[in-house]
């Protein structure tokens, strides 16, 4: 293992510190029919391929590989189903990208086995912080892979039905606190936080989580923030998906400068940019 003493900013990945010194890139790559942002639908492997190529080229560090929609109202699909959308793309990294930090987006446990085990996937991302499948937990403690905790309430199908929160940012905190005490008990040490924008959070609640990215400092674990083409940017500026990029943008530029460590993006290369210059303006 690498010597160098592991700091907060860093990520244990096969054995090796991955440092955070500076923001990291995520390219997602969407393996499903009904992602809402339809031109990340990569199904055939032709187009797997391609996105893979792209998304390493324009500079992101890690691709995100997901084969359930957890857009909202989205259909509940079979394990079954999504380990069969995930595997044309997680051979694809194994085969021809050995050496990419693969993430799989996954709530079930066994999907997350898999894909560690099977496929060489160094990274699990669950949007329901475990509360989808009980063996999550369990299951990342065995697999000693970093894990990337994100605050929900529900499930996709009914997370906009429960947004009524008497104190949201008090909330979450306290979820986030209780989840990495259970975690850093089983022996998980690499812990990465999303704050889950989208998910179970009208538009001014995101917002109001924006604002308060700082505070997520206190946990002094990795910060991930995910907003890319989200709803809360096309509903703000009645457009679509198709048409915020710039919106992305602009909320990664923000978020960048108020503590993210890792952006999760459609567009990379924009991502890439905002980090560059960001950097130049604060270190010249």
């Amino acid at each position: 293992m690498n010597e160098m003493k592991k700091t907060a900013k860093s990520l244990n990945i096969k054995g090796y510190l991955h440092f955070l010194d500076k923001p990291q890139v995520m390219g997602i790559l969407n393996v499903t029919p009904d992602s809402f942002y339809g031109l990340s639908r990569k199904q055939s492997e032709t187009a797997i391929h391609q996105r893979i190529t792209e998304i390493l080229d324009e500079g992101a560090s890690i691709v995100d590989v997901g084969g359930y929609s957890s857009r909202p109202d989205a259909a509940d699909v079979s394990g079954a189903e999504e380990m069969q959308r995930l595997i044309p793309a997680l051979s694809c990294l194994k085969t021809h990208y050995p050496d990419t930090i693969v993430s799989v987006d996954t709530f079930r446990a066994e999907i997350a086995r898999q894909a560690v085990e099977e496929y060489g996937a160094a990274i699990v991302n669950d949007i329901s912080g475990g509360e989808m499948d009980r063996q999550m937990f369990e299951t990342i403690a065995a697999l000693h892979v970093p894990y990337i905790l994100m605050h929900m309430r529900g499930t996709p199908k009914t997370m906009q039905q429960q947004t009524d929160y008497a104190d949201m940012m008090e909330e979450i905190m306290r979820y986030f606190a209780e989840k990495l005490r259970i975690l850093q008990w089983k022996g998980v040490s690499d812990i990465i936080l999303d704050p889950g924008f989208g998910f179970s959070k009208t538009l001014d609640q995101n917002y109001e989580l924006m604002r308060a990215l700082p505070e997520f400092a206190i946990f002094e674990r990795p910060l991930l923030v995910g907003i890319s083409r989200k709803s809360m940017i096309y509903n703000l500026l009645n457009n679509t998906p198709d048409e915020c990029l710039n919106g992305t943008t602009t909320l990664n530029t923000f978020a960048i400068l108020h503590g993210a460590d890792i952006l999760r993006v459609h567009d990379v290369k924009a991502a890439v940019e905002a980090i560059k210059i960001i950097d130049k303006l604060k270190n010249g």
